[in-house]
């Protein structure tokens, strides 16, 4: 007979949730949880801290990674990467935020299902590129947009990229929560082929399109009413 589960462990994802909902600092929030997990899968005190000092030490070049692409778009942006991205889609009188949005979905989608992750992100494909673009086919169809409007089409920027990703990656049999999962399955005693997994992630990332795509449809409706609901005050003012 084998032996129950251990689910104890868990409490250090319940520990990052809490951390992250009181809005502490992450670093403290992350160290927290990997010593909650470490006591609660009874690991000795000297193991769990030899592993958070191995994780730290092959994660110490993390930094640098981040920085140097970060440089490398400010310096785009400073020389007008954004303006010239807003205004080239503005040309197309057909472009919507929505369609735009969607078409970036399925490029994201696809790409990340062929393990291409890297094609896509916030610092490198979001703030530069894609949330310029939408705020363009924006404007250029409704006018001007609210402040408060606009903070809601760029939340619909990094929606769609973080969709895309999540669900596009679990269809890659190389990602890394395939071997998770299929290492967990495997300690339940459950033997799943990695690429059964896979393949089983595609109806959850066809389901996370269509539903995607969806609520990016509605968007174009909701600037669409905006700009009616805004433009009736004017012309009412205008009648007086």
């Amino acid at each position: 007979m084998q032996d129950a589960l251990n689910l104890w462990p868990l409490l250090g994802v319940a520990a990052i949730v809490v951390g992250f909902a009181l809005r502490l600092n992450p670093l403290l929030v992350v160290a927290l949880a990997a010593i909650v997990t470490g006591f609660a899968a009874h690991m000795p005190a000297e193991a769990l801290l030899a592993a958070i000092g191995a994780g730290f030490i092959k994660t110490r070049t993390l930094p640098l990674i981040i920085l140097l692409p970060l440089a490398v778009i400010g310096l785009l942006e400073r020389h007008g990467l954004r303006d010239h991205a807003q205004h080239w889609i503005s040309r197309f009188r057909g472009a919507t935020a929505g369609r735009l949005l969607i078409g970036y979905l399925f490029v994201r989608e696809t790409t990340a299902a062929l393990g291409l992750t890297s094609l896509g992100g916030h610092p490198q494909m979001v703030r530069p590129l894609l949330a310029p673009m939408a705020e363009g086919a924006a404007v250029s169809r409704h006018g001007t947009l609210p402040a408060a409007v606009r903070q809601r089409l760029l939340a619909f920027c990094a929606a769609t990229d973080n969709i895309g990703l999540f669900f596009g990656e679990d269809i890659f049999v190389a990602f890394g929560a395939i071997a998770l999962m299929h290492t967990f399955l495997l300690g339940a005693g459950i033997d799943v082929e990695p690429l059964h997994i896979a393949v089983w992630g595609i109806p959850s990332a066809i389901s996370a399109f269509v539903i995607h795509s969806l609520r990016l449809y509605r968007l174009d409706h909701y600037l669409a009413r905006h700009k009616a609901t805004a433009a009736a005050p004017s012309a009412q003012e205008g009648a007086r």
